[in-house]
């Protein structure tokens, strides 16, 4: 290299200083006693640490900002209601928070996690696929068991076992399920035929809560505390098995789904502030965004799975793909995680729901001034990447 020259002047440009308050990358400290011993001290230095860590991190926060939002944190609008121009009614009215699921959340562990959201209100609407529905009442009958993701196919084919993932479910299970569903299924229709009314997924589903008479039951909870569970793909899993040998033997029982359609999205409208947290993707991840469309989207937003957008799937699609189809407001902190939802959202619980509960379901204290520090810190980072 000549003399005078550098690397600086040869292959890169002059740096600017960065925005003024710009987090410094640094990770955990386990000398402190406190991060290493504790989770909330562990969780509480993810923020800086970079990658998924701090995706993490914010993904607590946007949760906190939908269990700590209040009507009355907003001005009253020309054309408010009556109902909520009472100071009150508006320090009580909450932001409407949508939690959807595939059916593998409650076949794993993470059911006992949704059943506490359930029993204790911390979610508004449910919106979950077939699996789900049934294995809910699946292992209040029979347990699930733990397996091993190599165990071989056409062994446990022999054996009257199925694997899920590194789960096992036994046949028997599904039998159980059977003789617990086919008796109802019979009173259902016997109902539907006096009434004239059809069946809703939904309604279907509250009718299992109600009749499982299970604390174990995330259904049972639901349909104790008033929380609606959709479930557009009913069908698909052994209910819909067994709806069609029940219309071999007794035709005429009826589904409606557009009477759903029609409950989501007046939900929807309804909120006030909407915030959705979506583990998984597919019919359930688009039912919950296509819901706030008829909103003009979703205030916060959590998405956690494993797929890329590469391939123009719903499921892997950004959160920022949804603000251009208006299922999540423009103006949205929207946060997608990948990764799996069994590690990381039980992680999210600890440091958001279940604080929210242990504080008396009372918003976070100073979580205003700390929301603005984080918008702060957002448009400084976010500025650099702008053009010149």
């Amino acid at each position: 290299m000549s003399e005078g020259l550098t690397a600086e002047g040869l292959v890169m440009i002059g740096s600017e200083n960065m925005p003024e308050g710009t987090p410094v990358v640094r990770g955990p400290n386990f000398d402190d006693p406190v991060v290493a011993t504790t989770l909330d001290g562990l969780l509480g230095s993810f923020s800086t640490m970079g990658f998924q860590a701090t995706g993490l991190s914010q993904a607590i926060d946007e949760v906190n900002k939908m269990l700590n939002w209040r009507l009355s944190d907003e001005p009253i609008r020309a054309n408010e209601d009556d109902k909520y121009k009472d100071p009150a009614v508006r320090a009580a009215t909450k932001c409407t928070v949508w939690l959807g699921m595939t059916s593998n959340q409650v076949s794993s562990g993470q059911r006992e996690i949704v059943r506490y959201l359930a029993q204790h209100r911390l979610v508004d609407v449910i919106v979950t696929s077939a699996g789900a529905v049934e294995e809910d009442i699946m292992k209040t009958l029979c347990p699930h068991y733990m397996g091993d993701f190599g165990l071989v196919g056409r062994h446990l084919r022999m054996r009257g076992l199925n694997r899920l993932g590194n789960l096992v479910v036994p046949n028997s299970n599904y039998v159980a399920f059977e003789e617990w569903f086919c008796p109802l299924l019979e009173k259902m229709h016997d109902e539907q035929e006096t009434s004239g009314t059809p069946w809703t997924p939904s309604t279907i589903i509250e009718r299992f809560g109600r009749e499982v008479n299970n604390p174990d039951s995330v259904w049972y909870w639901c349909a104790r505390n008033g929380i609606p569970v959709f479930c557009p793909g009913l069908t698909d899993g052994a209910i819909g098995d067994m709806l069609y040998f029940h219309d071999w033997k007794r035709g005429g029982f009826i589904v409606d789904i557009c009477k759903d359609v029609r409950r989501i999205n007046d939900l929807s409208v309804r909120a006030k502030k909407s915030g959705m947290v979506i583990l998984g993707g597919g019919l359930i991840k688009h039912h919950v965004c296509n819901a706030n469309l008829m909103r003009n989207g979703a205030d916060y937003s959590v998405f956690i799975n494993t797929s890329s957008d590469y391939d123009g799937s719903d499921t892997g699609a950004r959160p920022d793909e949804a603000v251009s189809w208006g299922k999540i407001k423009m103006e949205a902190t929207p946060v997608k995680l990948y990764g799996d939802a069994t590690i990381l959202f039980p992680l999210i619980v600890s440091q958001s729901f279940a604080k929210y509960v242990a504080r008396g379901f009372v918003p976070e204290p100073g979580h205003k001034e700390k929301e603005e520090k984080r918008k702060a810190i957002a448009a400084g980072i976010a500025s650099v990447g702008t053009p010149r």
